[in-house]
């Protein structure tokens, strides 16, 4: 696994929780180190031995866990390339949403060995989508819920989520959006400039 992803955790749970608690993930987790790389490559065992111990040491379950990453990975300020990455899309939700089958190339342009789930958005009648997660990473669907939620909060727009697996028993996840209103309240300041919003 790469190493922007197990250290996206690390940040996440030190940034929310202190220190001391991903010490005790650590420890949970089995691991014999504290700190992740960005660059280096991990064996793949240790994202979801961190999910694990995360959900267990925090008492809350992993999907949740796995939401809120999502969220951080667009708010926080240590992660602002991500939300230029994601805001490039268009100048509104629903630009961004129609843009997500992109998001997979455009990851590998910005980080070229970082492989994503691909996904695919299906538009329904009257502000209905379907976003489809491949299957591949278990809760996958999660991590792009809380990216939604904070993408919808950046753009002002209002929608409304909800995660599901399809009955073809292959683990595909699908995040059904509802949006109630595209420009319900002002969004956050965005420039093309970088350091300016």
């Amino acid at each position: 696994m790469h190493g922007l992803v197990n250290r996206g955790i690390q940040l996440f749970v030190t940034h929310t929780y202190g220190r001391s608690t991903w010490l005790q993930v650590t420890i949970k987790a089995g691991l014999d180190f504290t700190d992740f790389e960005g660059m280096l490559r991990y064996s793949q065992v240790y994202t979801p031995q961190l999910l694990e111990a995360s959900a267990d040491v925090l008492k809350r379950p992993q999907d949740e866990i796995m939401e809120d990453f999502g969220a951080f990975l667009v708010c926080h300020p240590g992660f602002e390339a991500v939300r230029r990455l994601l805001r490039f899309s268009g100048v509104d939700f629903v630009d961004f949403l129609h843009s997500l089958d992109d998001l997979h190339d455009r990851v590998r342009l910005a980080v070229s060995d970082l492989i994503l789930p691909k996904v695919e958005l299906r538009a329904n009648a009257d502000g209905h989508y379907n976003l489809v997660c491949e299957a591949g990473v278990q809760g996958y669907g999660h991590v792009m819920m809380g990216i939604l939620r904070a993408m919808a909060d950046d753009y002002g727009a209002l929608a409304f989520l909800e995660h599901s697996y399809s009955n073809d028993g292959t683990g595909t996840e699908i995040v059904s959006i509802t949006l109630v209103e595209n420009d319900f309240a002002e969004g956050r300041a965005f420039s093309l400039a970088v350091g300016l919003g």
